[in-house]
């Protein structure tokens, strides 16, 4: 079940119909008595009940339906009720019996004369409602709830949470909403009810038939406010989740290297897959230009499929994949009604440099090239303190990586860093970029580390540059860019970054972004070699 639903109806205004008497409803509606558990529905109740479930068989699926059903008591009717005909406000007008049960339903005290908000303090009521009866275009009518233990836990438990968190949040509602700023109209209620406390917002633009939301903007909308709303304990998850991807990379590419090199010596202890490898090797015979995944024929893309659904039968890929689909299910969990269905490795985007992993050493073995180890590379080639470092950005990365401190205090440091990095720090600025990519702390963002990066890359800082090549070169398609993967490589290495001469001088062997080119090749791994890279200088030795 997701965290927090949005259900975003709209009524339509126009002479005959004014949608003023639902704005004061939501506004003057106190909450519902809680009673105990153990009373039992009245039988006016239980009637209006089976009623409501047969007049809109969508009610069904809602929360406090699953609870009544569970739990037949007054309280739990009543909340059923009251949200059910919330949402089917146009239809409710029309029904007599409806609009009795609302004039005489029973209420708590009521503390002043309405609960509306807005942009403005001390939202006038009679004003809101003239300006609503002579209004002809759309007002939607966003019902934004949270479970009951959610809304206590993080705070949501009051209409002052709710009226900042809509303020600070209403210039993104108006864009999903098509709704320029300066047009944007709105005024909210909290309802503090049973266990699903939740927010009425009507919204319209001051310009009829300007406005329209599609299922896209409701999403916007939806994970706008979800990630404002759980923002610490999602990126907790999103930090682990992070940590737990890269763990199954790093495995799997071990399990296939390994597998390689035990096929060169004809003692593979996974056959089947050796056997793929071979198969795919073949394939890639027939393949001109670029060896990746995403330029690969459909045929050829089945059979590196099909390895990576085999490296996951092995038992330390399967224990890696198992905790990180745990993480993503729990991310998902915050978003979606639906639980996560599992799916085979090879059909999660997130992995696709497994994949190419998988076709690196398909080549190799075409070529009869295994002849260097390199798959450990990428946990040493990123160093996060250069020279140069202020003390500012030196002490705001000890509390970001200090796992034994309260995640408010390393979140308040990312936020200061950040900061930092606005004010045209170029450290700040690399190791902002670094923390989009893979965490901790933040939520990954391609195109935030991008816009990181490239400020840090063009204030000359040779490690960034290295980091933005690595990042335009990566399989994330909402960043990728050969071109200027290879322009900010050429850039790294020439200011000195021997990670980057090695990386160029891969890039040139295998000819899969640049034409291949083995004198450059050379003269780039030589380059590194001086700099005493490992790795380049066995390349170095193999070449020469």
């Amino acid at each position: 079940m997701a965290r927090l639903i949005l259900k975003s109806p709209y009524l339509k205004c126009d002479g005959n119909h004014s949608v003023s008497g639902y704005l004061r409803y939501i506004g003057t509606r106190e909450r519902v008595e809680i009673l105990p558990d153990d009373r039992p529905p009245t039988r006016k109740q239980e009637q209006l009940v089976r009623k409501l479930a047969k007049d809109f068989p969508a009610a069904k699926e809602l929360d406090e339906y699953s609870d009544y059903e569970a739990k037949p008591t007054k309280a739990n009717a009543s909340a059923f009720i009251t949200r059910t005909m919330e949402e089917n406000w146009p239809q409710v007008q029309q029904s007599d019996c409806y609009m009795k049960y609302i004039a005489t339903r029973p209420r708590a005290e009521r503390l002043g004369d309405h609960g509306l908000f807005g942009d403005e303090d001390g939202v006038n009521l009679e004003k809101a409602m003239r300006e609503l009866d002579y209004y002809t275009g759309n007002v939607w009518t966003h019902i934004i709830s949270l479970k009951r233990e959610d809304a206590a836990r993080l705070g949501y438990d009051s209409a002052n949470a709710w009226r900042n968190l809509l303020r600070a949040n209403r210039n993104d509602i108006a864009a999903a909403m098509n709704i320029p700023p300066n047009h944007f109209r709105w005024y909210a209620a909290y309802h503090n009810e049973g266990d699903h406390p939740h927010v009425h917002m009507m919204a319209w633009s001051t310009v009829p038939e300007e406005a329209y939301l599609t299922k896209e903007g409701i999403r916007q909308i939806k994970s706008r406010l979800m990630n404002q709303i759980f923002k610490q304990e999602m990126l907790h998850t999103y930090e682990q989740k992070s940590q737990s991807r890269d763990e199954l990379v790093r495995e799997t590419r071990r399990a296939i290297r390994r597998l390689t090199r035990e096929m060169a010596q004809s003692i593979c202890s996974a056959p089947e897959i050796g056997q793929k490898m071979e198969q795919l090797a073949t394939q890639l015979e027939t393949v001109k230009g670029k060896r990746s995944y995403g330029y690969l024929p459909k045929s050829v893309k089945k059979t590196v499929d099909e390895v990576v659904d085999k490296l996951e039968e092995l038992p330390v890929v399967r224990e890696c994949y198992d905790q990180w689909c745990v993480l993503q299910s729990e991310v998902d969990s915050y978003y979606h009604d639906k639980p996560r269905e599992k799916k085979k490795l090879s059909q999660e985007k997130e992995f696709r440099q497994i994949k190419n992993a998988v076709i690196q050493e398909a080549e190799r073995i075409r070529l009869g090239d295994i002849t260097f180890e390199d798959a450990d590379l990428s946990d040493h080639d990123e160093p996060e303190q250069v020279r140069g470092e202020s003390y500012d950005c030196w002490e705001l990365r000890q509390i970001i990586r200090d796992d034994s401190l309260p995640l408010e205090d390393r979140d308040g440091a990312a936020e200061e860093l950040e900061r930092l990095a606005d004010r045209g720090d170029a450290h700040a600025q690399y190791l902002m970029g670094q923390l989009y990519q893979g965490g901790p702390l933040l939520i990954p963002n391609s195109q935030k580390a991008k816009h990181w990066l490239t400020q840090a890359a063009e204030h000359g800082l040779p490690e960034a540059q290295y980091a933005l090549g690595k990042l335009f070169l990566s399989d994330d398609m909402e960043v990728r860019d050969p071109d200027e993967g290879i322009r900010w490589l050429n850039q790294a290495a020439q200011s000195g970054n021997h990670y980057a001469a090695y990386r160029l001088g891969k890039e040139y062997l295998t000819g899969e972004v640049v034409t291949k080119d083995i004198v450059k090749a050379v003269e780039w791994f030589s380059q590194s070699a001086e700099a005493d890279d490992q790795y380049a200088q066995i390349c170095w030795v193999s070449y020469t």
